[in-house]
């Protein structure tokens, strides 16, 4: 599945057109390495995402074409979840 559709699934980030300007901005990393909104994500994926001043990292559980608002949250679970100072 292209992580530009993931993220707007699972509901991480609300709409496609965002997912995909955060991931071609080198905000996203799939195990490690940049991705692009193209790129492919499998069950077992571990991502990086920075939105402004938080990194949330999350293992990817499930995949599925489209989900109820209810059961997002199983298609990912979070490992860590960091706030990033401005002068850092």
């Amino acid at each position: 599945m292209r992580l530009d559709k993931f993220l707007k699934i699972s509901r991480i980030i609300k709409r496609r057109s965002v997912a995909k300007e955060v991931a071609d901005k080198g905000r996203i990393q799939i195990n490690g390495k940049l991705a692009k909104s193209s790129s492919d994500v499998k069950v077992g994926d571990t991502m990086r995402i920075q939105f402004g001043n938080k990194v949330l990292e999350v293992k990817v559980n499930e995949l599925h074409e489209s989900t109820k608002k209810k059961d997002a949250a199983k298609m990912y679970e979070i490992v860590s979840e960091e706030r990033i100072s401005e002068n850092a």
